[in-house]
């Protein structure tokens, strides 16, 4: 008998209003969320028994779950009451937490969206790092992918969808190019964001961030309340591939690791190679805040 890996993962799920281990945890197979990647999520983090962002996360899960036309079964004072039910059952201080929205099914034989009984699911796991502990210390190998990113007159990037296509074909070609992630492009073959992160580059002491196509990130948003906090100037413009291999530090923004730091493009060096010091500095004043319970809301 084959063993999923996620039977022996430890977390919960919260699936037609019961909480269950992650391991058992299952949706409908007609769900349009898992046929169509109809579906809209978001994903808090947990630190030292703390949600980051808690408020921000709820009211972004909400503008988007209006923006793709479905209706929550749960109001945001559910919602909020699952989120903590899923934490205290696993036991964890620090987590990862993802909530939910789903099209749902529609009758039988139906094709109209309109129809569907729309669907919420949430699930807790242990502290997800998009970053092994050496890539933290020494920096990513970034690839720019020559696939394009999905366009945003096509799908709306602020969305938290699951329409990772791009992404996950991206990432066979930067794996087999030795790299550790990716970031693609616009049609404009300007950068835009990768699986799960928001990219960033410094020149001459400013931080830039790709301005157009890319999630507003909670992370995102964070490093840019970091920087003025640090006086360090920021600005949001496109950002060619040429002018990124120029720059002189690279890192990227994730629920998932806070700031990661990347010390090559296309095997090309960034800086000097390490971890640049604004990287540095910006990183180390990210922990300092979030373990100060800075936008924190208590578990």
């Amino acid at each position: 008998m084959v063993v999923s890996p996620v039977e022996n993962q430890d977390g919960i799920a919260f699936v037609e209003g019961e909480y269950l281990p992650i391991g058992e945890a299952k949706i409908p197979i007609l769900d349009w969320g898992f046929l169509r990647s109809d579906a809209n999520q978001d994903t808090i983090s947990v630190w030292k028994g703390i949600f980051f962002r808690l408020e921000d996360h709820l009211d972004r899960f909400e503008r988007n779950v209006a923006k793709l036309r479905m209706i929550c079964p749960y109001n945001r004072s559910q919602i909020r009451s699952i989120m903590r039910e899923c934490v205290h059952r696993c036991g964890f201080s620090d987590a990862y937490i993802q909530i939910i929205a789903t099209r749902g099914i529609p009758p039988s034989g139906v094709r109209d969206p309109r129809r569907c009984q729309n669907k919420f699911y949430a699930f807790c796991l242990p502290y997800v790092w998009i970053a092994t502990a050496e890539q933290q210390q020494n920096g990513l190998k970034l690839i720019v992918s020559s696939i394009q990113r999905i366009p945003a007159t096509s799908v709306d990037p602020t969305l938290k969808h699951y329409h990772w296509l791009d992404f996950e074909m991206a990432l066979f070609e930067a794996y087999e190019q030795g790299g550790d992630t990716v970031v693609l492009v616009d049609q404009n073959a300007c950068v835009t964001e990768g699986p799960g992160f928001n990219l960033f580059m410094v020149n001459s002491g400013a931080v830039i961030t790709p301005k157009n196509g890319v999630l507003d990130g909670m992370t995102r948003q964070t490093l840019f309340e970091l920087c003025s906090e640090l006086n360090i100037p920021y600005e949001q413009k496109a950002i060619p591939v040429s002018q990124l291999i120029e720059a002189d530090e690279i890192f990227l923004s994730s629920t998932a690791g806070g700031l990661l730091p990347v010390t090559s493009v296309n095997e090309h060096t960034i800086g000097k190679g390490v971890p640049g010091p604004i990287s540095q500095r910006l990183r180390k004043q990210y922990w300092k805040n979030r373990e100060s319970g800075w936008h924190g809301t208590p578990v």
